[in-house]
């Protein structure tokens, strides 16, 4: 039987090691929450039930945070801003691996409140929101990019990509929402527009692409592949 004053030694010998361990930076940064993680958690505690205007569910916004975090992107573009709860997620990633978004909005309305979130959220200085038409600014944009969001107008899906695609680095990951939409145990069409995206993804050659299986609604995610280049 271990003695309590035996026990008291190993802990404190655990806490310790933890310490140092947690001091020298070696356990995951995500573990320490900072002034900026609370404000953030904050936020979006509070409007938690009113997103809408075609806002993500907190489920794909947290997806979305947890690629870019993952794979430590820092160039991240988003094309449909809406109000802004998507962009809140992809920066509040970006904020931890010292990258920015440049996000696109073509609504006037919904891009002045989605900068009032950036804002009570604590993100603006992460963010570049832009007010302008995607059709054409993705043809203009110069990236390169490691991490894209489509979230706009379904029948543009594949033509977003395809402008995009050659802006997007090697090891990147391309992802868009309202694709397939879970239905009794496998998935249906949002539209044709995104279906067709998902095929056109699905079958070129420079990309893995799979609809995220904890998404609500309907997330594809496509890595650009590192070999073949």
């Amino acid at each position: 039987m271990v003695s309590l004053s035996r026990l008291s030694f190993i802990s404190v010998l655990v806490i310790t090691g933890v310490s140092f361990w947690l001091f020298a930076g070696l356990i995951p940064q995500e573990t320490r929450k900072t002034e900026l993680d609370r404000r953030v958690e904050a936020f979006l505690e509070s409007h938690r039930y009113s997103w809408r205007d075609m806002n993500i569910p907190q489920v794909d916004g947290r997806i979305l945070y947890n690629l870019v975090l993952e794979h430590k992107y820092t160039r991240a573009l988003e094309l449909g801003t809406s109000t802004g709860h998507s962009a809140i997620w992809i920066a509040w990633a970006l904020s931890k691996t010292g990258g920015k978004l440049i996000t696109i909005e073509i609504n006037e309305r919904r891009y002045r409140e989605a900068l009032a979130n950036f804002k009570e959220a604590g993100l603006d200085e992460y963010i570049e929101a832009r007010l302008e038409d995607a059709h054409q600014l993705v043809h203009e944009l110069k990236g390169p990019f490691d991490f894209i969001f489509i979230d706009a107008d379904k029948n543009w899906y594949v033509r977003y990509a395809q402008a995009l695609i050659p802006k997007l680095v090697p090891g990147g990951c391309m992802t868009a929402h309202n694709v397939y939409a879970p239905w009794r145990g496998g998935y249906r069409r949002y539209g044709w527009g995104t279906a067709e995206y998902y095929e056109f993804m699905k079958n070129h050659p420079d990309f893995e692409t799979y609809i995220h299986p904890e998404s609500q609604r309907g997330l594809a995610v496509s890595f650009k592949k590192k070999n073949n280049f």
